[in-house]
């Protein structure tokens, strides 16, 4: 079964909501023309503001569309380039990547923890400014799971080499019995 394409699944959720591709184009300020190559296929590639707009529209997930269209950083069985960089690190690359992701799964707990305080301590906060708090925190909530599947491989990676060392280790201490 062939994956669908993002144009595809743009005009599917766009009928769903029961818009034409004139009254979404207006929506989110882009022309019926540049619409259609969307959905087409024609443009395989839109503008990530675009997508960002469209998500909001039609339902679908900012973060999702961007990895659909190879823009996504997120680790999954879509995006291999992801997965087979930090399954191939060796040595202290693997250490260096395993803190680096720990610490910015940590630092994105931290400020979806903050953004979401500040919403819900100013009521009278205006609409616009928290959707874009909102889409601030459905971001680092993506960069965080990304980050957290990168640990895991990581994870592997590393009980994988301490095996090894252990191995090493009591075949030296054979040796000098």
């Amino acid at each position: 079964m062939q994956e669908k394409k993002i144009g595809e699944l743009i005009a599917e959720n766009r009928e769903k909501k029961g818009l034409s591709q004139r009254q979404l184009a207006k929506a989110i300020n882009i022309s019926n023309a540049e619409l259609s190559k969307i959905e087409s296929g024609e443009r395989e590639v839109p503008n990530p503001k675009i997508l960002r707009k469209l998500s909001k529209y039609i339902d679908l997930n900012y973060n999702e569309m961007m990895n659909m269209v190879g823009l996504g950083a997120q680790s999954t069985p879509l995006n291999p380039f992801i997965r087979n960089y930090y399954e191939n690190l060796k040595g202290k690359d693997v250490d260096t990547a395993w803190l680096m992701a720990t610490s910015s799964i940590k630092n994105n707990d931290i400020l979806i923890e903050t953004i979401q305080n500040q919403i819900n301590s100013n009521e009278d906060m205006d609409i616009e400014k928290k959707e874009i708090l909102l889409d601030t925190i459905q971001d680092l909530e993506y960069q965080k799971e990304t980050n957290v599947q990168i640990v895991k491989i990581l994870d592997e990676l590393r009980y994988d080499k301490e095996a090894e060392d252990a191995k090493r280790n009591a075949k030296n201490n054979d040796v000098l019995k």
